[in-house]
């Protein structure tokens, strides 16, 4: 098994992987307190699923610390790493404008170099040419359906590749 410095990393986006667009909300979030109707739609077994995966899991969604304050503590995740949105606004309009997803450059820098995952609904062909060309290590860019969020076909695609890693 590698060590924690070899592992390698899974990004997680929140919206669409996690909370799926089109789920009914969990009969154990049916509380009435809830903030955010968004956050029932989780699906509490996803934590123990997650930290099964031989990787280090990040958040890399527009959630930001709040992943770690309000969706964590529902699927059992502890807090977790949070990639940050570019600190250049003129780089991510220009990669927007490039067709690349504003995560895509900073996944790649947060990774230096380490085999990873990327879980997303946005990812597009423009993201897997952009970090097959900038990225040295071997890298997964598995999108999901945001209508159903991650599905056990996800796991077991994921966990193969992780594997192999």
């Amino acid at each position: 098994m590698p060590s924690p410095a070899q592992r390698s990393l899974l990004f997680l986006d929140v919206d669409g992987p996690l909370i799926p667009f089109g789920a009914d909300a969990y009969p154990v979030y049916q509380t009435g307190d809830d903030s955010n109707p968004l956050l029932t739609r989780l699906n509490p077994a996803l934590g123990a699923l997650l930290t099964a995966l031989p990787c280090d899991l990040v958040w890399a969604t527009t959630w930001m610390t709040e992943a770690n304050d309000c969706v964590a503590p529902r699927i059992g995740l502890p807090p977790l790493p949070v990639v940050g949105r570019p600190e250049e606004p003129d780089e991510e309009e220009r990669d927007t404008r490039n067709g690349l997803h504003w995560k895509t450059r900073a996944l790649v820098r947060w990774a230096a170099g380490r085999t990873f995952a990327w879980v997303d609904d946005e990812i597009t062909d423009a993201d897997r040419s952009w970090v097959a060309a900038h990225h040295p290590g071997r890298a997964l860019l598995h999108r999901v359906d945001p209508r159903q969020g991650l599905t056990d076909a996800d796991f077991a695609v994921l966990g193969e590749w992780l594997r192999a890693s």
